[in-house]
């Protein structure tokens, strides 16, 4: 049977209690194991009712505020920026410091850390997302590059595994999985249509390597201007996002003894007083779930949800600031309050590279910052991201 809200939620057998649990550096060279996916804490989540008729601030954007003002979130990478992003991925690469142990320690930007933290903040509590332009990838090559990448990415947090193999350096790139087959595979490692969602992190930052021939284009919302537009249009709708009635599949990445899905709303606030409206979808994983909706171990969508996933997906559309990354170019996004999505693409023909792209996840704990999420891990640093049992963390430089 599904579990009912009354149930209680045990911790995972991979949870890390916040800076107290001995941390083999062998396997997890920087001393900090990635929390995983959980379910929330069902007592902290609150009813629609609570909910603001209306969200105001910088995180709430207009596309045509921005469609024809790039100076506003896209940032040239100068001469002297990438000069000190070289010295340094350099001296890095000279220590034979594992890629996984990388840390804003050992990764010292005295000039580009004063625009790392500003655009920190900016992607935690301001627009969500920023693009940057003129890293030199094809100058540097896959190993420099990755260094540099995830070195900028450890000024914005820290980085959690994106799968269960450990990836904390991931690759979006064909290889040639089939995407009908959802309940196993991860739409990334596919050319098919990405819908708009949010990944298991605070942050994720995507490093163009090599473009498609055709598509694999982004787009982008503002999930608080697609609430305000729900509120106005469709308040049934919001509301049904708001219940803790979905379910998303874990499409196997599970440690042991844990449940292969999350029961789990759409949008949740923030714990505390005048908390923040925080998003976490992904219609794939909805849709993967027929095997356990068949069997009875979980209930059907409803004709309410089936309509409220529509509207969500067809409001985020509407709404959307389109944007093309070409190489070199790296764009950073909130997971908190902004949704992408991917168009499809189709690539170039051997031996021209496919479509490549660089991900990272990263964590911004509560003490640093980040939003307050109703659940158990939010005060953790490496909260989020995907871990099964004790899977190390590995930095392939390519896809696999």
């Amino acid at each position: 049977m599904a579990p009912s809200l009354l149930d209680v939620q045990l911790p995972a057998p991979h949870e890390l209690s916040s800076g107290h649990t001995s941390i083999d550096r062998k396997i997890f060279p920087d001393g900090i194991k990635t929390s995983g996916q959980h379910p929330p804490i069902y007592e902290l989540l609150r009813p629609y009712s609570d909910f603001p008729k209306e969200i105001t601030g910088k995180t709430v954007w207009k596309a045509e505020e921005y469609a024809n003002n790039p100076e506003r979130w896209i940032h040239v990478l100068n001469d002297q920026e990438v000069n000190e992003l070289s010295r340094v991925a350099d001296e890095f690469i000279a220590d034979n410091t594992p890629l996984t142990g990388i840390s804003k320690d050992n990764f010292h930007l005295p000039k580009l850390s004063t625009l790392l933290t500003a655009i920190r903040a900016e992607i935690i509590n301001g627009r969500g997302f920023i693009l940057f332009k003129g890293f030199p990838v094809e100058k540097w090559g896959l190993h420099k590059s990755a260094v540099a990448y995830l070195g900028m990415g450890t000024y914005l947090g820290y980085f959690v595994s994106q799968n269960g193999r450990g990836h904390v350096l991931g690759h979006v790139k064909d290889l040639g999985e089939d995407p009908t087959q959802i309940d196993k595979v991860r739409i990334y490692r596919t050319t098919a249509r990405q819908f708009f969602h949010a990944d298991d992190s605070d942050i994720v930052g995507l490093l163009c390597i090599a473009r498609a021939l055709e598509g694999g284009e982004s787009d982008i919302v503002s999930s608080h201007h697609v609430w305000n537009t729900l509120q106005k249009e469709r308040p049934d709708v919001a509301e049904t996002l708001t219940k803790p009635i979905w379910y998303f599949d874990r499409k196997g990445e599970t440690s042991v003894d844990e449940e292969p899905y999350i029961r789990t709303s759409v949008f949740y606030l923030e714990k505390g007083i005048n908390g923040r409206v925080y998003s976490k979808w992904d219609p794939y994983y909805i849709k993967s779930l027929d095997r356990f909706m068949n069997a009875g171990v979980i209930p059907h969508l409803t004709p309410e949800q089936v309509e409220a996933a529509r509207v969500l997906e067809e409001t985020c559309h509407r709404l959307r600031l389109h944007m093309i990354l070409e190489v070199g170019d790296i764009q950073f996004l909130s997971n908190e309050h902004v949704l992408h999505a991917r168009t499809a693409y189709k690539d170039h023909a051997p031996p021209a590279p496919r479509r490549h792209l660089m991900r990272l996840w990263l964590a911004t704990p509560e003490s640093e910052g980040g939003w307050k999420l109703p659940f158990h891990d939010s005060t953790q640093k490496k909260r989020g991201g995907i871990q099964v049992n004790n899977q190390p963390p590995v930095c392939p430089l390519n896809a696999e």
